[in-house]
């Protein structure tokens, strides 16, 4: 080979190694995720997760104290107005220890010993009002054949009024007496052999105020009880109501009649509802990260027929979207591919395979999209998450 036409080779392989080179070396496009814009009707919506909720529950409770008996209702009976759901008896007398006992013992002697006192009196005493009686007797007839004078007539009459009063006066300490005496031998009367153990005792029973399903049974089994221990709960579990905590900065957008969508109930598809009430008071709540929280309730009746939430219980989960905005033939774009520069919000629209930096005006954003109102247009591709690396008129590739 001549020594021209080999310089010419060596040349021109330099030439295209160092064209590989460089075109190795140059930056390729940087992959991104993207999404179209779109036109439609936006909602806005606060979202957060509720639980559905009897709207009338009666809580059966115990009106008095005493030895409740051992319910015979499970959740899920069927129970009829007026139907009786416990009996509640009269507790047992509390034991008492040898020394009160030989106490209890001895103020029975002396009771009863108050008894034979007391009948003494008694007889006594109808011995002087007879006694008295005869004498005005005596006076009375004296007086009407004018051997008998006035006084003897007035003292007599007076002697007679004391011994009737003595007399009834008698007869109260002897009633008193036997009602000593019957409560202390009530009081031994389960250490004796002659008992009233096997007297059945009086009992209360409990009724339902209303007819229903019993949704729980808070006590089952046999214990005391005070007034007002709640026993069991009644509801129609078929007529149910949604409650959801929202946050108080949330609520204050939040207008009775708002459309719900209950979604992630359990059954398929998505549920329609509408907000009856929102509570006037909020609480306070600890979020899960510790953060106490101002919290309202908002409660919302489905609209859906009931045959495709037959299904649902008492507190059952669930999660709600609460319409607070809406509007129609509204610029539709993804909330991952807004960012801030400064005091603006700006997307990165993919044009001719580079990334161009628009400025937007945002109407409103919930959730995963927000309504723009200038910025993008119907059709547009922005770049959804945008990396530190991509910039304004950076090579782009979709993924």
């Amino acid at each position: 080979m001549r020594p021209v036409l080999r310089r010419v080779v060596i040349a021109s392989i330099a030439l295209a190694v160092a064209a590989a080179v460089g075109w190795m070396a140059m930056p390729g496009p940087i992959p991104v995720e993207t999404a179209v814009v779109t036109k439609g009707r936006f909602v806005a919506t606060v979202e957060d997760d509720g639980k559905t909720r009897v709207r009338q529950r009666y809580v059966v409770a115990a009106p008095l104290a005493g030895r409740l008996g051992r319910l015979r209702f499970k959740a899920g009976d069927q129970v009829k107005a007026d139907d009786v759901v416990a009996t509640i008896t009269p507790a047992p007398a509390p034991l008492l220890d040898p020394r009160a006992r030989r106490e209890v013992e001895e103020r029975l002697g002396a009771a009863e010993a108050n008894v034979e006192r007391a009948k003494a009196v008694v007889a006594r005493a109808q011995a002087q009002s007879a006694q008295a009686a005869a004498d005005l007797a005596r006076t009375m007839a004296l007086a009407a054949s004018g051997a008998g004078t006035i006084q003897a007539k007035e003292r007599a009459e007076l002697t007679m009024r004391v011994a009737e009063r003595d007399l009834r006066a008698a007869e109260y300490v002897d009633h008193a007496a036997q009602h000593e005496l019957g409560q202390l031998r009530a009081m031994l009367a389960r250490y004796g052999s002659n008992t009233d153990a096997d007297v059945p005792a009086d009992s209360w029973n409990v009724t339902a105020p209303v007819g229903g399903l019993v949704l729980k049974v808070t006590q089952e089994s046999e214990t005391m009880v005070q007034p007002g221990t709640a026993l069991l709960d009644l509801g129609d579990p078929h007529d149910l109501e949604v409650v959801v905590d929202v946050l108080s900065t949330d609520a204050v957008e939040i207008a009775p009649g708002a459309d719900v969508t209950i979604d992630r109930w359990g059954g398929a598809g998505r549920l329609s509802g509408r907000v009856r009430r929102v509570e006037p008071a909020a609480f306070t709540k600890i979020s899960t990260l510790g953060v106490e929280e101002q919290r309202v309730n908002v409660l919302i009746d489905i609209v859906s027929p009931a045959d495709q939430w037959q299904r649902l219980g008492d507190a059952y989960q669930l999660d709600a979207q609460i319409a607070v905005f809406t509007q129609d033939d509204a610029t539709i774009v993804p909330t991952g591919a807004l960012f801030k520069r400064g005091d603006d919000w700006s997307v990165f629209v993919l044009e001719d395979g580079r990334a161009a930096l628009r400025k937007l005006r945002i109407i409103r954003r919930s959730g995963r999209f927000a309504a723009v109102a200038e910025g993008v247009s119907s059709g547009d591709v922005v770049i959804i998450y945008p990396g530190d690396r991509v910039a304004d008129g950076v090579k782009v590739a979709p993924r």
